[in-house]
């Protein structure tokens, strides 16, 4: 798989339709990256493509356009299938798409993901819908259960292949494919390269274009540094480097659930604004921990590297790794967390004696010897991270024709909060989130749960 130079640097460029064009320039997409200008003249003309590309690249948006450059409002049965590892993903996949189609009239587009019951699922695929993204188990039980028509399926796309290998979901997705129709388009998306994503192409894309796409990490963006952590505990070593460092945010990311959980709680104990995210979690719990840690309410996320796919933060200021990661792409992944949108940013490796063999391989690449150093004594007047923030929890969303604006306007009724006392607001299928000044939290929660929002009472708790 090579590397290649991109063609196109123009949205205009492309063979979109004018409604497509719109999105894209409402989006605020103004020149494509380089996953976009690549696969998508090979996507546009309907052949089948493989790109190895970073998390990051755009690549949902590329795939996404391919989709709905093609797709026939008219019929309400699945014409695009999205594969995804993680529901945390596939919800983000999801959202991109819906925001493109927004020019399109009523695209629905539906997921079907495990950790929320079955039944809504069942009741709006009775309705149709248009573009299905879900994660391999939950879309073969509803394949096993005949509630899925894949006869006007004309698109496959794999999103995080190696992801949904390494979670195990190879039998299911070759179950899945066996039965869509033979004549379908099919996109591969990949951040890694390993055997088992050749043998998967050569199944299910034997004549597809290979596309690999340079990193746009620049070494000069992201600082990386190496600790020793010889004869230190993992949890004392990170609480040391956050009091040092003071970040906005940060990401510490653990090789196991158990030490994400335990790192994440020894932080908690001292007073840090931490949470953990894992596999082991309940998916509400899960889901709400990575609103607050995008919403800012937590400022330290602990996780294992699987659980924080789908997890796009625009600006981390730093990211730890409590040793080095099993393999050095998933390195370069952590890594390239931090440093986005332009800004520089922080890696931090802890380093201890199992890492050396790992940590030679890294060197490498480098320019310069790795220099492991002690850890950093902080300042004594150092306050663990806490966050001025709060996230409000809302027993109502889309199912309730709940928006954004309402939520704003049931908070500003009285005059007492403003809108810099309000932070950013998500609103899913049965639950709102809005986060707010810790200082404005007591009452934001009576003003919900003592009025009425559009005629309806909600209730409303603080995570």
């Amino acid at each position: 798989m090579s590397e290649a130079t991109p063609a196109v640097t123009s949205f205009k460029d492309l063979p979109l339709p004018q409604l497509l064009l719109t999105s894209v320039k409402d989006a605020g997409f103004t020149q494509t990256t380089p996953v976009q200008a690549l696969s998508l003249p090979i996507i546009l003309r309907g052949d089948d493509v493989v790109v190895q590309a970073e998390t990051g690249s755009g690549k949902t948006a590329a795939f996404a356009l391919g989709i709905l450059a093609k797709l026939d409002t008219n019929h309400f049965s699945p014409q695009a299938l999205v594969l995804c590892p993680t529901r945390e993903l596939a919800e983000q996949v999801a959202e991109t798409i819906r925001g493109l189609a927004k020019t399109m009239g009523n695209v629905k587009v539906l997921t079907l993901c495990g950790g929320v019951p079955a039944r809504s699922q069942i009741a709006s695929l009775e309705h149709g819908a248009h573009v299905l993204v879900g994660t391999p188990g939950r879309v073969l039980d509803h394949l096993s259960q005949q509630r899925l028509d894949f006869s006007k399926l004309n698109t496959l796309v794999l999103d995080e292949a190696d992801r949904m290998l390494e979670m195990g979901f190879q039998d299911d997705m070759k179950a899945i494919i066996a039965k869509t129709p033979n004549t379908r388009q099919n996109m591969l998306f990949s951040a890694t390269y390993p055997s088992g994503i050749a043998r998967l192409t050569k199944q299910v894309t034997p004549q597809a274009e290979h596309i690999k796409v340079a990193s746009t990490q620049t070494k000069a963006k992201i600082v990386q540094r190496f600790y020793d952590l010889a004869d230190t505990f993992a949890a004392y070593a990170v609480q040391q480097l956050l009091l040092d460092l003071q970040p906005a945010n940060a990401m510490v990311f653990c090789n196991t659930k158990a030490e994400a959980q335990t790192i994440a709680d020894k932080l908690a104990a001292k007073g840090f604004s931490a949470l953990a995210l894992h596999g082991d979690l309940e998916q509400k719990d899960r889901d709400q921990t990575m609103i607050q840690f995008s919403h800012g309410s937590t400022r330290v996320l602990v996780a294992t590297d699987v659980a924080a796919r789908g997890l796009d933060i625009a600006e981390l200021d730093l990211v730890i790794s409590v040793n080095m990661a099993h393999d050095l792409d998933t390195h370069t992944h952590r890594i390239g967390r931090t440093g986005r949108a332009g800004a520089e940013g922080l890696a931090v490796t802890l380093i201890g004696p199992q890492d050396d063999y790992k940590m030679r391989l890294l060197e490498d690449d480098m320019a310069a010897p790795i220099k492991l150093q002690p850890l950093p004594e902080p300042p004594n007047a150092a306050k663990p991270l806490k966050s001025d923030l709060v996230t409000l929890q809302i027993s109502g969303g889309k199912k309730d024709k709940l928006r954004p604006g309402d939520i704003v306007g049931a908070l500003t009724r009285d005059n007492k909060l403003t809108m810099a006392d309000i932070g950013k607001i998500k609103v899913q299928n049965q639950w709102s989130f809005v986060t707010v000044n810790n200082t404005s939290a007591k009452h934001a929660l009576s003003l919900i749960n003592n009025d009425k929002i559009k005629g309806k009472r909600f209730r409303a708790r603080a995570l």
